[in-house]
């Protein structure tokens, strides 16, 4: 989905402020101007473009707000329809958020669009910010200009949201986001589990921490210092020739490379991956860059507290970086063929 496909036809705001006492619901459309759909564009956009989105599907038996945007369509998707869709879907978020203090108050955005694939509604949940501005009193003596906090500010089009989903309308898939808040006492996936009430895989970059974290600790539990170093350098190299040539990491390709002929240490990995539900055939496609760039580059600490960064087609290549195991155990790295150094 581009910035630019997205054609908005209907939005309404809903107010979600816990110090009201009760959600105050819109009964009209938003009749928002250029600048606020580039603002709701953008918003959306970044939900389909992040790799911390989630693919979900409804538990239709029980959501709340899937019967409400089933009817919501079966009516024809008319003004009045969505405003009542929306305005039964805010109630019941805001009955959830009253219930458990921690989790944020905010505005409830609405949005019906179109992209050339069909038709859309996101459900926007935009978290009050805190930020200073100006005030002017005017008196008989002048005018006495004030700085004063206002709470209830609405996230920068650059802001991520915590919690928002786009669910398409042929087919009811759900792409969404979340933040976990405490509920009863535990770190909870409200807006899915209890909200949405909706399940699904893992968003590709969780996918990819856990891979990563499973792989780290098998080869701490099994190597040694100096083998944990190397391997863990070439785990990076492996998964960074992935993406580059295929743009996606495929899982059992990674573990065959790293762990080569330890049937055993693979074993030990999918294990750890099957506790998250992840198969044995995972295939990871990130999508941003922000989750791909960290396999760009070594990045490297000493004991000593000296930090280098490698490029990874110099790490590759051999020829400008050297590591040297000394009689001693310890590792001397030689950087090689070096035009000028600049420092910072």
């Amino acid at each position: 989905m581009e910035k630019g496909e997205i054609r908005l036809r209907k939005v309404i705001v809903h107010i979600l402020d816990a110090s009201a006492g009760v959600p105050v619901l819109s009964d009209t459309l938003l009749d928002y101007g250029s600048d606020f759909g580039d603002f709701l564009r953008e918003h959306i956009y970044k939900i389909e473009a992040t790799d911390d989105k989630k693919t979900c599907e409804f538990h239709k038996e029980e959501s709340e707000v899937f019967q409400q945007i089933q009817d919501f369509v079966e009516a024809g998707l008319t003004d009045e329809a969505f405003i009542a869709a929306s305005q039964n879907a805010a109630s019941h978020l805001y009955g959830i958020m009253n219930k458990n203090i921690e989790i944020p108050q905010a505005d409830f955005v609405t949005a019906l669009f179109e992209t050339d694939m069909g038709k859309y509604l996101a459900l926007l949940k935009m978290d009050y910010k805190s930020s200073y501005t100006h005030k002017t009193q005017s008196d008989a003596f002048g005018n006495s200009n004030e700085i004063i906090k206002f709470r209830a500010i609405l996230p920068t089009e650059t802001q991520k949201l915590s919690e928002a989903a786009i669910i398409n309308l042929g087919d009811f898939a759900i792409s969404m986001i979340e933040k976990k808040y405490e509920v009863n006492g535990a770190k909870t996936n409200y807006f899915s589990k209890l909200f949405l009430k909706c399940s699904g895989a893992l968003s590709p970059k969780s996918q990819l921490s856990i891979v990563t974290r499973a792989i780290d600790t098998v080869q701490k539990k099994y190597f040694n210092d100096g083998e944990q170093f190397e391997a863990q350098m070439e785990t990076k190299q492996i998964i960074h020739e992935q993406l580059a040539e295929t743009g996606a990491v495929d899982v059992p390709f990674v573990l065959d490379k790293v762990f080569k002929e330890k049937e055993a240490y693979k074993e030990e990995v999918q294990e750890k991956l099957e506790k998250y539900k992840m198969g044995t055939d995972v295939r990871i496609e990130p999508q941003a860059e922000s989750t791909t760039r960290k396999f760009e580059k070594q990045h490297l600490t000493t004991d000593t507290g000296v930090e280098i960064k490698i490029p990874m087609e110099q790490y590759q290549d051999g020829e400008h970086i050297e590591f040297l195991t000394e009689p001693d155990g310890s590792i001397s790295i030689l950087i090689k063929k070096v035009g000028h150094i600049t420092s910072k």
